[in-house]
């Protein structure tokens, strides 16, 4: 039976508690099977679908869980426990269990003096023996009011041998409690009431407890279930037991009315059970279970009974705990969230729980208002102090008080604790800070004030780009076919816990502008700047708050010091908290603000020399310390006696902090009145006194435990849950010994229950506070000092720290999930392994939308490194779909993409190219998987799909993908990726100093990747390939830092010029140092003229030589010895090259001659010129050849011999160019495929080098020039760059087309070739690096010469052809994806035709017909003279139908195309009759049907009554014999061909209309596409008589329905085109596709190109035509689709990983002449 209120809905508390806690109360001896059932089948239930429905954990507290009643808690402990969970839990807090036994009750641990010395008066009067009572209670001042309190030794866990007695004992003591207080009952001395407390059992003390209150609020938050058994075998047992507790007879001395006092067991549970409860149900809404289980009286309540009775439990629990736990109203989660909004948020709610702790007022306070008033200044306030002195407290409170400090203002106060910040990075930080400040400014008209900066507006901005949530609109279709799915959240409202505030939610459309994820820190260092400038005003100033800059790794604070602007602008205050040890950050901010105003009111704590405002702040007031810490006992019911409080003063007076005070309190509040204490016995410090509470803990709850969770909290990123840190607790097999060497226990037991952990935190309660960190609430040290003495103490060897990371890596990784140690990847059974889904990344949620598990995202990357387990987080986490999944939904996408550019000492494995293709992929795409990240599987598989063969790692990326949309049920992929129309960058790097106004002067790179640029400033910046990002050079000379002029680059060196004549030369190769290059030559001319620039160089294993640019003469350096010899040719050097032994050196000259000079004797060998004596430009050895070629500046080529040392090299050959002449620009050569490039500005030229011919020119673009071009590595591509163009344009040599345009930021300087990478170095001094095999990958990918102009596929969706109209067919096959054969004809293709059985191929090009086989591609009829205009094939396959406007259309017989018959009358958009009988089509309005055996009209549909036009009509191969007819006016007929009749269905309504170019139907008429107007598409439902229109994101392009009648797709332009976004995937189209049956988005992909064409198969592909000649076909994953059809499409996805790029399409020719003509 179920009791319960009027009103059942559960009531709940607020929702800012992460965690649903019960409190188990029952009775310990009768419930030990339900508890047990409960345990193992309902909670472990209940906590799964809180975490995925609900985003909340469980936790269970069963304080009897223990077997040991020796370790129950005491009732005060269980109090605690219960009001605990009443405060923190997120939905039901209280469980309870009752019986059909009552219980015993247990000795109170406390009683009042009063009332204690009450009851030993009264026991003494009637001549009870007191004596043990009064040895077990000892009298204690120091309780508030003072007590008697139980002595530890009679309630401490005891040895097995004496249990037995301690129970005996507590037992009697029980009854002198209960006996004396009848006595008092029966004198009037005390209330009947209070005296039932002695009486009363565990489960009922803690029930009166737990609802006693009868407050609707929390008692309809419990649930209680009372189980009655009648004739139990106990009955007789308990009515003895019963009897034992009256008083002895033989020592009685009242009379008999003493026995009615005291209440029987029976009488206590009918009381509880038929008044206590009941009366909560009408009352308070309890909810109330009863149930009654009669016994047979012989055998009593046997164990079949109790388990049936635990199984229905279960239901029910499992039941009333779900309904108790849902909420109407969803709980605001990590959905899909704006990361740097959830980080505003919980910095925020930070200093709102530190503003609590300002407990003892700081007199600094009154210098930091007087800062914060004063309006003259223009430094910032910096907050020094020691450790400990409340730095950060004074912080946060003077944060909450400042808006009331300027009422004349209306101030925005911003607060940052930095190093409790998730990212603690510069750019995360500067970031955040930006975002907070443009949210907090609600000034639509700062735009206005500065035109080059605006919020959100600029397209043109590099760093911002728009964002608006309002502009995000719904992109589902509205139609009639739609429900409405929609769902809202609402923010946490209230809290009970103290120690936590509520987190108020920034509305994120306050958030004008978002982060982009490739911004640099000098771009957010203006836009911080600007923002500080344009904004604040003195009637909203801007106060911000900066705290733990000091607490940063790797110098981050110093760095963001650096990026504030200088002075301040006005009415823009800055307050920072450094302590006073770290005098470099305090230099740095010394030097970063060298001058300012200083407000004379805060002058005297300042320091004199520096530009900012100095606060000091030192130990606290004494009395106030005191003042504060009996506050703290007064809270918890404690006080000291005089003489200890004169120890408490004593301290305080040596150590006045407000950390030290809070933990003697802590200390304090275990000394009894009694207790002996010293000065020894208060720690003087508080790492020692942090120390000294350890050990307590460790007393109280074993060194185990403690030192497990000291080590775990201290571990964490970002904190823990109490769930998470009880499941880490409650491992049972891993020993001690191998985690901590500080355990003195002999044999540790580590395991800890659910009661154990919460007894823990009860006492860690005052030194945790619980923060909310992505939506789930943590447990985190109120001060770091704990975590440096919990490492120190525990974790203080690397071991140590590994192993308790490698532990909580497998926690969050669901290798350990709930406290279970069973490792998942060692699990070789058969059976599925339910547990391996504990830890997902995202929870799955019946809506599209799954919930994020924040808590992996955050702690598993953190575990994984810092326990070494790099492999493991390379692979398992930074190369996983579902970890950037989770990111990205999130909002955390540019932490990923920073995951994965530093590669955080991961480079020795062997994935760092894909990790940087995945980290630009999600960059080029980060502004619209912002507004749309559930489209990331889409965006990835496009992007990603065309490079497999460069990264084959990547296919379980991609696998991934594609299970997840299987798993999901539904989903577009894409089966074949078309081709690419550009090149993603591996690495786009910008420089963080300001170099904006600075442009390159100089740059060269060697082919191990080692990139130098000199700036037109004299700076130089390194890049090394392997690293993210660029570093500057440094090198300084007497004390003086260089300045760079150029850089040169010959095989692993790299030769940096800088003024006062130096050269240094890098062996990149080896140790990062510079050498100085020493020239005697150089030196000597050094005072009589400055030497021309260095024009280059070439180095050999130990020698470089050295020309400059208009200088006859050569200097040879000698790396080992470091000197120098010179040569002196007989004009300026142009070119130098080491002959193959490098024992020569050959010198082109700019009068065409070259001389031969011995490096060893520095001779002059002999000397040779070209005919023209044109300069030398590049001399060519081919050793394998013996030749040697010189090209000259005109690009001529001159060949030679010089296979005969002992002679001058002979001329072989000569070839002039005798085109326009230009100076060379660049010049590359490849001698793997023996290809020399030519680049000038009109041409680019391309020499085979086998024979030294030219092989091809490609002249510039009408009104363009180029300035560089380079060989792609395989020789099919080149690449170039133009005068004025920001591209870098890929040439295919084979066809002479540009295949591929490469992105970058700005104009380009140079392009650079390593081994594996082509390298653009901007003016601006940007690089960006793309990976060579993918460009030789997309600029070789299959795909016709232009527009895809139509596409014809096979029934079976394996094969489908294309045309673009040029005289080509291709036919492509689903299974690669790539082209296997090409059908030639004599001209341009016009029309093309797949006969149903698939057997021929019908064509039509230039007027002639063409019929193929498609098996052998044989040409078997070729008709000439048929002047068709369209072709067609009959259903059955065995004759076509030529059209022709202007002549006769005639039928004909596929196998050797001879005529069956003609028609004279021309019939548009003709269709053939399902049966092959007829040909219909339309005609001056009606719609004609003529025979195909006779070609005569024999059919006819007219609306003569209406005089309606026929405007489209379709055939039925479902329905053979009807025909839909479409009028001009609306009206939709069926036109019965064979019997001539016709039925009107309706009108279509005005809105909607018949479109002729888009109508067409399913095969079996189910479905008809009427019109797309604009972003709409109209269809007619022909089966349920309705019409439908989908919505669709934009203005549709395409659409096209499946011939089986179940799906729609079409392609429109984004939603977002429109705006000013420049980015690719918002201005380009989507294709869609849509099920017909209820409305649902099957799914959307982003298309990069512009489509031509569109078609749908029968077995759900859509397959697109780009404008560019590539195809894309993609598969629709449905429910419908079957398992087989999944295999085949892993089976596709494997053969397009064997795809051969080299491999050719085999062409097929036509027949030379026609062998059929018509006349």
């Amino acid at each position: 039976m179920c009791s319960r209120g009027k009103d059942c809905s559960p009531s709940r508390s607020g929702r800012s508690s992460s965690c649903v806690k019960i409190y188990l109360c029952s009775n310990p001896h009768d419930s030990v099977a339900e508890r047990r059932a409960l345990r193992e089948s309902v909670f472990p239930k209940f906590r799964e679908h809180c975490r995925h429905s609900q985003g909340l954990d469980v936790r269970v507290i069963d304080p009897f869980e223990s077997s040991d009643s020796s370790c129950w808690p005491d009732e005060n402990t269980r109090q605690q426990l219960i009001e605990e969970c009443r405060e923190s839990s997120a939905g039901p807090f209280l469980l309870a269990l009752v019986g059909h036994q009552y219980g015993t009750a247990s000795l109170p641990t406390q009683v009042e003096v009063s009332e204690y010395q009450l009851l030993l008066q009264e026991s003494q009067r009637v001549g009870a023996c007191t004596q043990e009572l009064e040895g077990s209670y000892r009298r204690d001042e120091n309780t508030i009011p003072a007590s008697y309190c139980l002595r530890p030794h009679t309630h401490r866990c005891s040895p097995l041998a004496e249990e037995s007695n301690v129970k005996d004992k507590e037992d009697e003591l029980m009854k002198v409690f209960q006996t004396a207080a009848s006595l008092c009952v029966r004198s009037g001395l005390m209330s009947s009431e209070r005296a039932h407390c002695f009486y009363r059992s565990a489960l009922d003390a803690d029930l009166r407890f737990a609802l006693g209150r009868e407050r609707q609020d929390v008692v309809s938050r419990c649930v209680v279930y009372v189980h009655r058994v009648l004739n139990a075998k106990e009955d007789g047992e308990k009515r003895l037991l019963d009897s034992q507790l009256q008083p002895n007879s033989e020592a009685e001395t009242s009379d008999q009315t003493t026995l009615r006092t005291a209440p029987t067991r029976g009488e206590l549970l009918s009381e509880l059970c038929n008044s206590f409860l009941p009366g909560l149900v009408t009352s308070c809404q309890l909810l109330l279970y009863t149930t009654t289980t009669e016994c047979d009286p012989r055998h009593g309540y046997t164990t079949a009974r109790r388990r049936s009775y635990a199984e229905s439990l279960c239901q029910q629990v499992l039941s009333d705990l779900v309904m108790l736990t849902h909420s109407p109203e969803p709980r605001e989660d990590a959905r899909i969230g704006d990361a740097l909004s959830r980080e505003q948020a919980e910095q925020e709610q930070l200093c709102s729980i530190f503003s609590q702790f300002y407990d003892v007022v700081q007199p600094e306070e009154e210098k930091v208002r007087a800062y914060v008033e004063q309006r003259d200044q223009q430094c910032p306030l910096v907050v020094t102090g020691g450790p400990c002195t409340g730095k950060t407290v004074l912080a946060a409170h003077c944060t909450q008080w400042i808006k009331s400090w300027l009422t004349d203002s209306n101030p925005v106060v911003i607060s940052c604790f930095c190093h409790l910040s998730i990212n603690t990075s510069p750019k995360r930080l500067l970031s955040n800070l930006c975002c907070q400040i443009a949210s907090r400014y609600d000034n639509p008209s700062s735009s206005e004030q500065d035109p080059n900066f605006c919020l959100g507006s600029d397209p043109d901005d590099p760093s911002f780009i728009p964002y608006s949530t309002e502009d995000i609109s719904d992109c589902r279709p509205t139609s009639v076919l739609d429900s409405p799915h929609e769902s809202s959240t609402k923010d946490d409202v209230s809290n009970r816990n103290p120690n936590v505030s509520t987190i108020p939610r920034p509305d994120s459309r306050g958030l004008n502008s978002v982060i982009k994820a490739d911004i640099c820190l000098s771009e957010l260092e203006d836009h911080l700047a600007s923002l500080l400038t344009l904004l604040p005003s003195m009637k909203q100033p801007l106060v911000l708050i900066l705290d733990g800059l000091d607490q940063l790794e790797n110098k981050f604070g110093a760095q963001i010091i650096r990026r504030l602007p200088s002075p301040l602008p006005p009415d823009v205050k800055l307050i920072l908290t450094v302590a006073s040890s770290r005098a470099q950050l305090l230099q740095d901010i010394k030097l970063h603000y060298p001058q300012g105003r200083r407000p004379r009111s805060v002058s005297e704590g300042s320091e004199k020399d520096a530009g900012y405002v100095c606060v000091q702040l030192g130990s606290a007031d004494r009395k106030q310390c005191v003042k504060m810490l009996a506050s703290l006992l007064r809270s918890s019911g404690r006080r000291v006696t005089s003489g200890q409080q004169a120890l408490v003063n004593r301290a305080l007076t040596s150590c006045g902090l407000p950390l030290y005070a809070r933990l003697l309190h802590a200390h304090t509040s275990l000394w009894h009145s009694d207790s002996d204490v010293t000065e020894s016995s208060l720690p003087d410090a508080v790492h020692s006194s942090i120390s000294a509470l350890l050990d307590q803990l460790e007393q109280r709850h074993g060194s185990s435990v403690t030192a497990r969770a000291a080590s775990y909290l201290t571990l964490s990123r970002t904190g823990l849950t109490e769930a998470e840190l009880a499941d880490l607790l409650s491992s049972d097999d891993v020993s001690l010994a191998d985690y901590f060497c500080h355990s003195r226990d002999p044999a540790p037991k580590i395991k800890a229950m659910q009661v154990d952990v919460e007894r823990l935190l009860l006492d860690l309660k005052s030194f945790l506070i619980k923060r909310t960190v992505a939506d789930s609430q943590v447990l985190f040290w109120v001060s770091r000092h704990f975590k440096l003495v919990v490492a120190k103490r525990y974790l203080d060897s690397d071991k140590a720290r590994r192993k308790i990371h490698s532990e909580m890596a497998d926690y969050f990784s669901g290798r350990r999930a709930c406290g279970s140690w069973k490792l998942l990847l060692g699990n070789h059974s058969s059976e599925p392994n339910i547990d391996a889904d504990r830890q997902p990344f995202d929870f799955p949620s019946s809506t599209d939308v799954g919930r994020v598990n924040m808590r992996k995202v955050l702690e598993l990357p953190h575990h994984m490194k810092q326990s070494g387990r790099l492999e493991e987080l390379e692979c398992g986490l930074l190369l996983s779909f579902g970890f950037h999944w989770a990111m990205v939904q999130a909002g955390l996408l540019g932490d990923l993409v920073g995951m994965l550019e530093r590669d955080g000492g991961l480079s020795k494995f062997q994935f760092l190219r894909e990790k940087l293709l995945l980290a630009s992929t999600l960059k080029s795409s980060a502004c619209f998987l912002r507004s749309s990240p559930l489209q990331l599987p889409t965006v990835m598989e496009t992007s990603l799909l065309p490079y497999l063969e460069v990264f084959p790692a990547l296919e379980g990326y991609i696998r991934d993908i594609r299970q997840e949309s299987s798993k999901n049920g539904r989903g577009l992929g894409v089966a074949i990726c078309p081709s690419a129309y550009s090149v993603p960058p591996i690495q786009c790097l910008k420089h963080d100093d300001k170099t904006r106004e600075i442009c390159v002067k100089e740059t060269a790179g060697t082919e191990c990747g080692v990139v130098a640029e000199v700036m037109d400033d004299g700076s130089a910046f390194i890049w090394r390939g392997s690293e993210w990002e660029v570093v500057k050079l440094s090198l300084s000379h007497e004390q003086m830092e260089l300045k760079f002029a150029g850089v040169k680059s010959s095989g692993p060196f790299l030769l940096l010029s800088a003024q006062r004549n130096k050269l240094f030369v890098w062996d990149v190769t080896g140790p990062g140092r510079f050498l100085e290059v020493k020239d005697s030559l150089k030196i000597g001319f050094a005072s009589n003229r400055t030497p021309n620039r260095i024009e280059g160089f070439v180095a050999c294993p130990k020698k470089l030589c050295m020309w400059w640019k208009n200088e006859s003469f050569v200097s040879v350096f000698d790396i080992s010895s470091e000197t120098s010899t010179h040569f002196r040719c007989q004009s300026c050097v142009t070119c130098l090259v080491f002959s193959f032994d490098s024992l020569c050196l050959y010198c082109g000259q700019e009068d065409g001659t070259v001389s031969i000079f011995d490096i060893n004797t520095s001779s002059l060998l002999g000397t040779f010129s070209n005919s023209r004596l044109n300069a030398i430009t590049l001399i060519i050895l081919c050793e394998d050849k013996w030749r040697m070629a010189c090209v000259d500046s005109a690009g001529s080529v001159a060949l030679w011999d010089v296979s005969d040392k002992t002679k001058l090299p002979r001329l072989v050959k000569e070839t002039l160019n005798e085109g326009k002449s230009n100076d060379i620009l660049s010049t590359d050569y490849s001698q793997e495929i023996n290809t020399l490039l030519v680049c000038q500005a009109h041409q680019v030229t391309l020499w085979d080098t086998c024979n030294w011919e030219v092989w091809d020119r490609f002249l510039a673009p009408h009104g363009r020039a180029f300035t560089q071009a380079l060989l792609a590595h395989d020789g099919h591509l080149f690449l170039a760059l133009f005068d004025t163009c920001t591209l870098v344009l890929v040439w295919r040599v084979s066809t002479g087309k540009c295949v591929l345009s490469l992105e970058t930021n700005t104009q380009p300087h140079t392009l650079l070739k390593t081994t594996s990478d082509i390298i653009c170095v901007s003016r601006d001094g940007c690089l960006t690096a793309w990976d060579s095999e993918m460009i030789v990958t997309a600029g070789t990918a299959p795909k016709m010469a232009s527009e895809v102009k139509q596409l014809v596929i096979d029934q079976t969706g394996k094969l489908f052809y294309t045309t673009d109209q040029s005289e080509k067919v291709w036919r492509w096959s689903s299974d690669t994806g790539l082209p296997e054969a090409c059908f030639l004809h004599g001209g341009p293709v016009d029309k093309l035709q797949l006969s149903p059985n698939r057997v021929h191929l019908v064509s039509l090009s230039a007027g002639d017909v063409y019929i193929w086989l498609t098996e052998t591609g044989q040409n078997i009829v070729r008709i000439s003279g048929s002047l068709a205009t369209d072709i067609l094939i009959t259903p059955n396959g065995h004759f076509g139908v030529s059209i022709s406007k202007r002549g006769l259309s005639r039928v004909w017989k596929m196998a050797h195309g001879g005529i069956v018959c003609s028609v004279h009358l021309h019939l548009s958009d003709a269709q053939v009759s399902p049966e092959s009988t007829f040909l219909i089509g339309l005609r001056g309005g009606d719609l004609l049907a003529a025979s195909l055996w006779s070609g005569s009209i024999s059919k006819r549909f007219s609306c003569v009554v209406n005089s309606e036009r026929v405007i489209a009509f379709h055939t039925l191969s479902g329905h053979p014999d009807f025909v839909v007819v479409m009028a001009a006016s609306g009206a939709v007929y069926t036109w019965k061909v064979s019997e001539e009749t016709v039925c009107r269905h309706f009108h279509l309504p005005h809105m909607f209309h018949c479109q002729p170019q888009d109508f067409h139907m399913s095969s079996h008429g189910s479905y008809a596409l009427l019109s797309t107007d604009n972003d709409s598409i109209n269809l007619l439902d022909l089966s349920r008589f309705r019409l439908c229109s989908f919505k669709a994101e934009g203005p549709v392009i395409k659409a096209c329905l499946d011939k089986t009648g179940c799906y729609v797709a079409h392609i429109s332009h984004s939603a977002t085109s429109e705006r000013s976004c420049a980015c690719s995937l918002h201005a380009g189209s989507v294709l869609s596709v849509t099920r017909l049956s209820d409305g649902e988005r099957i799914g959307s992909v982003c298309m990069l190109k512009n489509p031509s064409t569109l078609a749908m198969s029968e077995r759900q592909s859509v397959f697109v035509g780009f404008v560019d000649g590539s195809v894309g076909v993609y598969s629709v994953t449905d429910v419908s689709i079957n398992e087989q059809d999944l295999i085949r499409d892993e089976e596709n996805f494997k053969g397009q990983l064997r795809q051969n790029l080299d491999s050719a399409p085999i062409s097929w020719l036509p027949l030379a002449k026609p062998n059929v003509s018509w006349s």
